[in-house]
C-alpha cells in the first residue's frame, strides 16, 4: 500500500458512536442491555470536577443514584480497558446526547445485534427491555432479521 505523501504511517483511529437521545440515562441503560455492555460510571470524575470547582452543580444529575453529567450518558464493551480515575472507556463506546427535538425520520445509520441463540430468543429479549419489532425482513437463502426499534423510536435490526 502506498502511503500519500506527508503521511508517515497508517493507524486506525479511536472513535465512539454518539446517538442522540431525548433522555440519555434511559437509552443508555437499554443498549447497555441490548449490547451487554456496562453503562459508564463517572462519579468519581464528577465529584472531583465539583470540588475543584471546574464545573458547576447544574451541569450534574442523577439516575438511579448514581451521579452523572446532565445530557450525557456513555456506555463500554465490558472486556475493553477504561481510564479507573474518570471511567470512560478507551475502547468500543456509545455516547447518548440529549437534544430538544424528537426523532422524525429514518435513521441514516442504526447498530445490528446478531445473537448466537437464535433470532426469535434474541428478537423476545429486546422486547422485554423496550424494544419493539417494526417488520420482519425474509431475504431467503440469505437469511432474515427484525427491524427493531429502541424505546425511543431508532431503528436498528435483530440478526
Amino acid at each position: 500500500m502506498s502511503v500519500p505523501a506527508g503521511i508517515t504511517g497508517v493507524m486506525a483511529f479511536h472513535w465512539k458512536l454518539v446517538i442522540d437521545a431525548r433522555h440519555a440515562p434511559t437509552l443508555a441503560e437499554f443498549w447497555a442491555a441490548a449490547l451487554e455492555y456496562e453503562v459508564e460510571d463517572q462519579a468519581t470524575l464528577i465529584g472531583k470536577l465539583l470540588a475543584a470547582g471546574q464545573i458547576p452543580e447544574s451541569a450534574v444529575t442523577e439516575h438511579h443514584g448514581r451521579r452523572t453529567f446532565r445530557g450525557l450518558t456513555a456506555i463500554r464493551h465490558p472486556d475493553d480497558p477504561y481510564d479507573e480515575t474518570t471511567g470512560i472507556g478507551q475502547g468500543r463506546r456509545i455516547l447518548f446526547q440529549e437534544v430538544p427535538e424528537d426523532k422524525t425520520v429514518k435513521n441514516r445509520l442504526h447498530i445490528d445485534i446478531h445473537s448466537p441463540d437464535g433470532l426469535e430468543s434474541l428478537a423476545a429479549r429486546l422486547e422485554s427491555l423496550g424494544a419493539t419489532r417494526v417488520r420482519e425482513i425474509d431475504q431467503g437463502p440469505a437469511g432474515h432479521w427484525w427491524v427493531m426499534q429502541d424505546p425511543e423510536g431508532n431503528e436498528f435490526c435483530a440478526t
